[in-house]
């Protein structure tokens, strides 16, 4: 078998960083605390699949494939898992859970990598040919056996453009899921919108241009010569997601809430400038806010940010929720987070839902925080509360 030497450029050490990228943040996603929460399963699962590929593709763009022919096509059953996994990503995001029936989405892929055992378990002289095949037409083929019949499906020649095709098809999926979210809150696509929603619709048009790109892509190309630009392309949307991550972290993962603070006595605040009609017109804003829009359901709503959308102050809106209501910022999310819950415990159309996933439903990411601030302010575990509201309705 004829070899060719190991080729390194910056094409290849672009795509290397994105490999490495790549595991390091799908372990980022499915590890500690952040592993509890489905939607970071999800892109963990994404961002590990991407990784495979683009590995892939480095060993097979730099030669270094020449070397370990037994890996040849080993992330090809990943393809079909890239398209569900993103649009469960996004679904999730927005509705702390996973869509019905996911289970069928996954079909595709589980077929495939029952198909992909026909090409995986062959000699290594039919691998070599395979090699040669996508990225060396212009190298003799050797001869070569089969152990088995390959493809049974017989739709392998054809597995880029049903991937880019799924791909596209999911990426649309999760852009009308966000334009949903957008119009539930009032607001057009492209207008200055909360991070988390904001961050997903950058993301969302970031995927949806791969498939894109890829169409363009690939039919410059023999086979898969083009791939190391795409690898280049998927690089930056892993780098893109890291930049989010070290952007603001609460994207993806809540820290607990602290203990409440004592409220301050008003001479902390002698100085300001609110006058009692502005106060009493800010809360009853605030008021309609929280039952009206529920933003405490945003798992990364933060004191700023709350009174952004008051139009005060961060100061002020703690100096208000300390003088007037004798609450810290927490004290108010737990509370309204808490009775929100208390609504799903009683409610005979969640009964399904557990404890952890009604948590995310209502703001909080960490169940241990939910717990905390429930029997806090209940003085119940959210079980017992849900086990005394059952008997209720049973009586």
């Amino acid at each position: 078998m004829k070899t060719l030497t190991v080729h390194l450029d910056l094409f290849a050490l672009i795509i290397l960083l994105g490999v490495a990228q790549g595991i390091f943040l799908g372990i980022f996603f499915l590890t500690g605390e952040r592993g509890r929460v489905v939607s970071n399963r999800c892109i963990g699962w994404f961002v590990l699949g991407l990784s495979a590929i683009i590995a892939e593709i480095f060993l097979c763009y730099t030669n270094y494939m020449f070397q370990v022919l037994w890996l040849i096509d080993f992330s090809e059953p990943v393809n079909f898992t890239l398209g569900p996994l993103y649009y469960f990503f996004v679904f999730a995001r927005l509705h702390q859970r996973l869509p019905k029936h996911w289970f069928w989405h996954m079909l595709p892929a589980i077929i495939w990598a029952i198909n992909s055992v026909t090409w995986f378990y062959q000699p290594i002289e039919f691998k070599y040919n395979a090699y040669l095949h996508a990225y060396h037409p212009e190298l003799s083929y050797i001869d070569s056996d089969e152990y088995l019949p390959e493809d049974f499906t017989n739709l392998r020649d054809y597995v880029s453009e049903m991937t880019m095709l799924g791909c596209a098809i999911y990426a649309f999926f999760s852009f009308l899921d966000i334009r949903k979210a957008f119009r539930q809150r009032g607001l057009s696509l492209f207008q200055p919108a909360p991070s988390q929603l904001a961050q997903l619709r950058n993301l969302i048009l970031l995927n949806l241009s791969f498939p894109l790109l890829a169409v363009f892509i690939k039919p410059q190309f023999y086979e898969d010569l083009g791939d190391y630009i795409l690898a280049c392309y998927l690089t930056l949307l892993i780098y893109t997601t890291s930049f989010l991550v070290m952007r603001g972290s609460n994207f993806f993962v809540e820290e607990p809430d602290p203990e409440p603070e004592a409220p301050s006595p008003r001479k902390k605040y002698e100085k300001s400038a609110l006058s009692e009609e502005v106060e009493e017109a800010v809360l009853q804003k605030l008021t309609r806010l929280m039952e009206d829009e529920k933003p405490f359901l945003q798992s990364d709503l933060s004191l700023p940010k709350l009174a952004q959308q008051l139009g005060t102050s961060s100061h002020h809106l703690s100096q208000l929720l300390n003088d007037r209501r004798e609450q810290s910022f927490f004290d108010l999310l737990a509370t309204y987070r808490v009775r929100e819950a208390q609504q799903l415990l009683k409610d005979s159309g969640t009964a399904n839902l557990k404890i952890d996933e009604i948590a995310e439903r209502v703001g909080y990411n960490s169940t241990s925080a939910f717990h905390t601030a429930f029997k806090r302010l209940t003085g119940q575990t959210p079980a017992q509360f849900r086990a005394i509201a059952t008997s209720s309705r049973s009586a």
